[in-house]
């Protein structure tokens, strides 16, 4: 029987190891080859045409979504599976919107990694029981209160600019950058602002914070 053949991507290598090692220990699957960026693993599912895509969802560069979009299109029959630390609705509904077929957080033990990858080769879907349960639950909630805003809703152009704004970007700067009038840009930032429902700077830097568009820095040690 045909091996399962896997391309693994994340950019910490130490993390690719173990789950190469892990892997491999598996009869039925084989690492078909590893990407430390999503350009690269555009790049390498082109040559080794993988069954299944483990694509983590963080990582500099291309975007995660774009390279699995790109994946699904030139080779339908290729699954992803994502792996993250963020058990989020908006990541996971922007995930199924690129086509990925599964989810799972990077927490879960092994024997649901391994099932993911066997069950979205059958065809099939994936989530975290984790996240699973979350979302029964907030569907369960959806009668009880104003539904929360999505932010897989905003347009790639208005995700760099909710980045701009919240590390303190001006609108005149944002359209320097981008080449583009300072009009489009106010008209992007009011179309983002509407569709978050937020109203304010201090709104607009929280969510960029909690949604991990913009990151606090690492506070310095200090040492006695």
């Amino acid at each position: 029987m045909a091996k399962i053949r896997v391309l693994l991507t994340d950019d910490h290598t130490l993390f690719r190891q173990g789950i190469r090692n892990l892997l491999t220990a598996e009869n039925d699957m084989e690492v078909a080859g590893e990407a430390g960026n999503a350009s690269d693993a555009v790049a390498v599912a082109r040559q080794v045409r993988p069954d299944v895509v483990l694509m983590d969802i963080g990582m500099a560069g291309m975007s995660s979504f774009e390279a699995t979009r790109v994946i699904r299109k030139e080779r339908p029959e290729t699954r992803v599976v994502f792996l993250s630390m963020y058990d989020d609705e908006d990541y996971l509904a922007e995930c199924v919107d690129m086509g990925a077929s599964g989810y799972v957080l990077k927490e879960s033990p092994v024997d649901q990694l391994v099932t993911a990858i066997r069950e979205v080769h059958r065809g099939g879907s994936f989530l975290s029981p984790r996240l699973l349960t979350r979302l029964v639950d907030d569907f369960r909630m959806q009668g009880r209160g104003p539904r929360q805003p999505r932010f897989g809703t905003l347009t790639k152009r208005e995700l760099e600019i909710l980045k701009m704004l919240a590390e303190g970007k001006s609108v005149k700067e944002i359209a320097t950058g981008f080449e583009l009038s300072v009009k489009t840009v106010e008209a992007h930032k009011f179309n983002l602002m509407r569709k978050l429902d937020i109203h304010n700077k201090a709104q607009l830097v929280q969510y960029a914070i909690q949604k991990k568009v913009i990151r606090l820095p690492e506070p310095v040690p200090a040492w006695g």
